[in-house]
């Protein structure tokens, strides 16, 4: 347990370790989120622009 708690305290830098992991994983979860996001709203608008132009 004694070695888990000195894991959780990075040396005395945790204060800045652990902020740099979550900003780390955010960054990575957007960079999965945001095309996913950007891809679904493109295919919408091809959906409609070709829904408009067939008629």
């Amino acid at each position: 347990m004694n070695s888990f708690n000195e894991f959780l305290a990075m040396g005395g830098y945790s204060m800045y370790v652990w902020p740099a992991y979550g900003i780390a994983f955010v960054v990575l979860l957007l960079n999965i989120v945001l095309p996913l996001m950007q891809r679904k709203q493109l295919i919408r608008d091809l959906a409609l622009k070709w829904k408009q132009n067939k008629q």
